[in-house]
Order: structure tokens, then sequence, then C-alpha cells
């Protein structure tokens, strides 16, 4: 979760303008629901606050009985991922706790007041957490569990392994985001905002949380590194370095970006999926929730793509386009454009030699298919909502300014 965090930044001011943008009224939750909150509630939408600087404004963007749904799946896991971040906790005490965890949702006084992590709140306060997890109608409950069962589970079982296989590689990530998507996906479904499509098809809503952790376990390796954490899968790393972390020396630095362009072409295979996820949706506010990480995830690996400094510090994209890309994946049209130009810059820098350079390509075209499916060139209006985001966020800081004024 907080790897997550890092990386999407702070949109809260991106996803007030882009209420307004596509009508979804004032900023943060309306005022009428933030005053039929009961207190235990109210508790929780503060935890989110206080542990997701970039969750909490596009959670309180969806719809209604969904907010709750979701604000409470978060903070659940986000208690989950405190556990198995801390590493405070040893290990015999720390892999029963995951295993169990699903349990501590029906313990009314369960609590762990013994964690040394950031956010160690959500663990001391979880009778609250757990009380509106009970408030919450059997449907949604069920899907949590599930999840927050599976996750443990998974969470477990690599902190006594490595990531050795691309399958190892694909199974981690699937615990750590995947399953997050599908239980969403589920919700989303419970709640009649989508078709059951979207909940019946688990491979699709995998690939959309796979794609996203890929692209943080690419970005992070120096992070992680530093941290005595490896996510980089062996068995392509390997073919490059007697050891991981040989790739961040300066004499290695060719064959480590060879590494990285294979990473990132094995995580673009997962865009075809998140583009026809996303071409199902129906719901403005779900579609916003679900496009706006994966356009991020694309322009993130166009950065990391072919780049040394992905071994030397933090490759970020801008604080500007990132609110444009946030401003405007408000439709799969402009999202078909955005992932068009992106993959399009990845193309232009790959470089002959590159061993995986051929399959780079390939899967290039397949997305550019995908994305326009006529061979047809980006039309002129496709920029417009560009153009008009940026007349949206100057109009928003230049009233900011005349009131500091």
């Amino acid at each position: 979760m907080e790897r997550m965090e890092k990386w999407l930044g702070r949109p809260r001011e991106a996803y007030n303008l882009l209420r307004f943008k596509v009508g979804g009224g004032a900023p943060g939750m309306p005022r009428q629901d933030q005053d039929a909150l009961s207190d235990s509630l109210r508790a929780c939408y503060r935890h989110l606050n206080q542990t997701s600087r970039s969750f909490a404004p596009v959670i309180q963007a969806l719809d209604g009985e969904l907010r709750h749904a979701v604000c409470i799946f978060y903070l659940v896991l986000r208690a989950l991922d405190t556990v198995e971040d801390d590493m405070t906790i040893s290990l015999e005490t720390k892999i029963p706790m995951l295993h169990n965890f699903h349990s501590y949702l029906y313990q009314p006084a369960w609590r762990y007041t013994e964690s040394q992590e950031k956010y160690k709140q959500v663990l001391e306060d979880f009778p609250t957490i757990s009380l509106e997890f009970r408030n919450l109608a059997k449907v949604y409950r069920d899907v949590i569990v599930d999840v927050c069962q599976k996750m443990g589970a998974g969470m477990a079982e690599f902190l006594q392994k490595k990531v050795d296989s691309l399958q190892d590689w694909d199974k981690y990530c699937h615990y750590v985001v995947g399953l997050a998507s599908i239980g969403l996906s589920h919700l989303f479904c419970v709640l009649e905002l989508e078709d059951p499509v979207i909940g019946e098809n688990t491979e699709l809503a995998n690939s959309m949380g796979i794609f996203i952790e890929k692209t943080i376990i690419i970005r992070d390796y120096l992070e992680d590194q530093l941290a005595g954490r490896e996510f980089w899968p062996r068995e392509v790393w390997s073919r490059y370095a007697k050891k991981l972390s040989d790739l961040a020396r300066p004499e290695n630095t060719d064959m480590a970006v060879q590494c990285l362009n294979e990473l990132i072409t094995n995580a673009l295979h997962h865009v075809p999926d998140v583009l026809t996820y996303l071409s199902r949706l129906k719901n403005q506010s779900v579609f916003n929730f679900c496009a706006v990480p994966q356009v991020m995830a694309v322009a993130t690996l166009a950065a990391c793509y072919n780049n040394k400094q992905v071994f030397r510090g933090v490759v970020k994209i801008r604080k500007g386009q990132a609110v444009t890309l946030m401003m405007n994946a408000t439709n799969i049209k402009a999202v078909k454009g955005i992932m068009y130009q992106y993959v399009q810059e990845i193309y232009r820098k790959v470089p002959s030699s590159d061993p995986s350079a051929n399959k780079t390509q390939q899967i290039i075209v397949s997305i550019r298919t995908m994305c326009l499916p006529n061979g047809t060139a980006v039309s002129r209006n496709h920029y417009f909502p560009i153009c008009l985001s940026c007349a949206m966020l100057l109009a928003g800081l230049s009233w900011q300014y005349l009131r500091a004024v």
C-alpha cells in the first residue's frame, strides 16, 4: 500500500478538479453524506485520510454505498500490509498473524499495540474498523474476508521464499495487488454499478493489479535494494548479473538496462487486458478510480525504459504530467490515446541491439492496434481534453492565488 502511495504521489488537488470536470460535485465527500456518518464510520474516514494521501480522495469520490465499502476494504488491507511491513515483528509472530488476520475482523476486541510502523494506528484502533466491517452487508463482508485471507497467506508465503521465476513474480503481484483488484471488481458488481462480467472475468481484473505492481517493482529497484528487499525475478536478472545488487554498479550499466528493458516488456503484456477491462466499465466514478493508476503506470514505464537512472535514483513522472493524466483519463477513448502516446515513446527508444527488442516491438504493435484499430493517427480531438484540463488547472491556481492575495 505504502509503495503505491509513494508512486501515485499527492493527487488530491487533481481529483478535486476532476470531480468538477466530470460533474462530480464539490471536492471530497458530499456534505450531506458527512453529516450522516456514525462516530465509528467518521473515525474510519479519519484513518483513511491520515494513512492515505493518494487513495483517500479517489475513494471519497466514489458513489454512495461503494464509498463506504471501499473505505473499509482499504483500511483492512492497510492494517494487513502494516503487519507485513513491520520488521520489528518476528517471523514466528508475523506469519501466524498474516494467516489469521481475516478472522480478526470478527473479533470485536482484537487490536495490536506493539507495531512500530508509521501507520500503526489502523492496528491500534482495529476494533473501530472491524465494527464498521461487521456493519457492512454480508455480500461486501464476504468479498473483503476472502481477499484478506488469500492476501495474508500470500504475504506469509513470500516472507519465507524469494521471487525466483517469472511465475513467482506473477504470483507475488497477484497476492499484493491482483487480489485487491479482483475483490474491488466483485464489489462493483454487487452494487450493480457494473455488469456481472466485470466480476466474473478474474483474469482481466488480476492483470489490472499485476500491471500496477510490476511497474512499482521495476521503478523501485534501488529503494528496495537499499532496504534489503528483492522483488525482481531471478530468472531474468541472473542472465545479466551474478547478484541483483550488481546491477547498480557503474560497470554493469549496459547489462542492467537490458535487464530493465526485459522486465518492462514483460509488464507491457498486461496492457491488452487492462484496455479490455476498462472498455467494459460503465460507471463514471468506477472508471476514474480504475483508469488513473493504469495510465500513470504506462507513463512511468515509458520514463523508466532504457533509463540507467533507475539504478542510480528514483525515476518519477513530472507533477504536471501526473495532473494531466488524472484529469484526462475519464473515458476509454482518452485512455487509449494516452496508452498509444506512451507505448510509442517506448517504441522510439528501443535499441536495435537490445536482446528484448523484437519482443518489445511486437507487444507495442499489439497495443497500438487495440488503441487505434483502424491504424489512424490520433485525432486532433484527442488533444482537446488536455487543453481543457490545462485551462482548468490554470484557473484553479489563479483562484488560489487571488484568494491568497
